[in-house]
């Protein structure tokens, strides 16, 4: 039996970032980590209990990317072990699905000799998903910012300095699907332009290093927060104490129902106190933004 083992390590990410609908998003150092090694059929062994309403076949998401992938290609991937171990909890909103799809694209390119550059493995994560702002920073670290349509894709990134971030985790989960579904299908034209307006200064902020200005208009999105927030009954209380505590900003994590704040260091330790103490129905943690 060949021995040839396998490793990586792929973040979960926090996506949307308020008015950057799928198309911003950052890598947080929570992670999915594989170790895989050649078998005689597939398998997928999973470390933490939570991680048991997932497939342990061919059907595990991990092992259906690299089998598409491969196929793609036209490559043969041999049979693997697999063996998963998560930080990330699932359906969240913290990119559970992105990372196992980028850690099977990592699994097809190493097993199946690709030699896959790291635009190809957004542009091949992009294609699954439909949109770059979770896969994209799982595979380039730091903050991410993206275009996916008829596959075209076009991209810029930022190590995004001197901030921290706090993740407010409630104890139910929300599907991808149900978020979307409450979102309305059509906005009108002031809508789009002024939604633009926002997420044009919003970045520029962002790169120049003015938190204040990202900040407020990070919480200024038009085209889903207001939407989702009905499914998310933590959010209003969440936002209000970061704030008062000094807080850069409050948004929901991707689809939710996970609410994330972005602060500086310095006010960390009052923002988690706040939030322990009034929101106890939550799990609070502080995070570093992964940069590879």
């Amino acid at each position: 039996m060949n021995e040839e083992k396998f490793y990586c390590r792929i973040p979960a990410t926090s996506a949307n970032l308020g008015v950057g609908f799928d198309s911003i998003g950052l890598a947080v150092e929570k992670f999915l980590t594989i170790e895989a090694h050649a078998s005689d059929h597939w398998h997928v062994e999973m470390v933490e209990e939570f991680l048991n309403v997932l497939p342990s076949n061919k059907n595990n998401l991990v092992v259906k990317t690299a089998s598409r992938i491969a196929s793609h290609y036209d490559v043969i991937l041999p049979p693997l072990h697999i063996r998963m171990s998560s930080e990330i909890p699932l359906t969240h909103g913290l990119g559970s699905s992105s990372s196992a799809i980028v850690a099977g694209i990592e699994l097809a390119n190493y097993y199946g000799r690709l030699n896959l550059s790291m635009d190809d493995k957004i542009r091949l994560g992009s294609q699954i998903e439909g949109h770059p702002d979770n896969v994209g920073p799982c595979v380039t670290g730091g903050m991410f910012a993206g275009y996916y349509a008829n596959d075209e894709l076009f991209y810029q990134t930022s190590l995004f300095e001197g901030l921290t971030l706090v993740l407010s985790v409630p104890p139910y989960e929300l599907s991808t699907k149900e978020a979307r579904g409450i979102l309305p299908k059509t906005f009108s034209h002031a809508e789009a332009v002024e939604q633009n307006a926002i997420a044009n200064v919003m970045l520029m902020a962002m790169l120049k290093g003015d938190y204040e200005t990202m900040g407020a208009m990070m919480m200024r999105d038009k085209l889903h927060e207001p939407y989702r927030q009905r499914l998310i009954a933590e959010f209003p209380t969440v936002k209000a104490l970061a704030l008062e505590e000094g807080a850069y900003a409050t948004v929901i994590s991707g689809a939710g129902p996970t609410i994330l704040t972005l602060c500086a260091e310095d006010k960390v330790g009052a923002i988690l106190s706040r939030l322990q103490t009034e929101v106890p129905g939550c799990q609070h943690e502080r995070v570093g933004i992964y940069r590879k």
